[in-house]
């Protein structure tokens, strides 16, 4: 007797079954990420998945996969007789103000600093031009492992001219940030910054200092600060470990 055929249409309608599902567990992860990090529950501790699952008018096994995609990300973990609970804290970065990080994350707790490299480098071309500097000028080079509460979260690297930097060896860099100590130097406020952020994969020794594994997603800012002349004084590039921080900013849209 010759085998039953299967209509071939058969595997794709299950395949975009399950495509929908992990779509809408996606979504629904989305939502309860962002409930975690803006303290929508208080005490740490999800509702029951049947409760998620009516709030949300989501099934019960897109709300288990969801869950399951927030676990993978060491937000939230599952405790017998308790339920899903939140297991990692992520502390808000914000981007709509010139801060550095002891003064963004003030009510965080302590940022301390560990430097790891200080002195004078010959600055290759592209630090030398971002500084406005001719090619192969010394800069001050400066190395940290930015730590909340004893806990790593940052790796920076900065350069800086020397009529500048070199004022900052005496400095106390490890409880202070370079954007005070600058201004207490120039006498002023600084003036604005060029950015750009984006998700790089760490390095083995970016990993190790963060404490993070190996080839796991951070954060990458680029940040060029300006005194208020409009002169380039700090180039930095600062990894972010992506399971403590979260960025966020406020934008305006103004017709023309």
């Amino acid at each position: 007797m010759p085998a039953e055929r299967i209509p071939a249409s058969l595997p794709v309608a299950a395949a975009r079954r399950r495509r929908l599902r992990a779509d809408q567990a996606r979504q629904l992860a989305d939502l309860l990420r962002h409930q975690i990090l803006s303290g929508g529950f208080p005490r740490g501790v999800l509702p029951l998945e049947d409760v998620i699952a009516a709030d949300y008018r989501a099934s019960r096994n897109t709300v288990r996969q969801a869950l399951d995609l927030l676990r993978g990300e060491q937000l939230v973990d599952r405790k017998v007789g308790v339920g899903t609970v939140v297991v990692c804290e992520k502390y808000p970065h914000g981007l709509d103000r010139l801060q550095g990080l002891a003064e963004t994350l003030h009510e965080h707790g302590r940022v301390t600093n560990e430097v790891r490299t200080v002195g004078p480098v010959s600055a290759p071309g592209p630090v030398a031009r971002r500084l406005g500097l001719p090619d192969h000028t010394d800069v001050l080079c400066i190395e940290r492992l930015r730590r909340l509460n004893g806990l790593p979260l940052s790796l920076d690297l900065s350069y800086l001219p020397m009529d500048l930097g070199g004022e900052l060896l005496g400095c106390d860099l490890e409880n202070t940030d370079v954007f005070r100590l600058l201004e207490t130097l120039t006498g002023g406020p600084l003036g604005h910054a060029e950015i750009t952020l984006e998700a790089v994969n760490a390095d083995a020794h970016s990993a190790a200092v963060l404490e993070a594994p190996r080839g796991s997603a951070v954060l990458m800012l680029e940040r060029l600060t300006h005194l208020p002349d409009g002169r380039p004084v700090d180039l930095e590039f600062i990894r972010f470990r992506g399971d403590r921080i979260t960025m966020s900013g406020v934008l305006r849209r103004h017709s023309a």
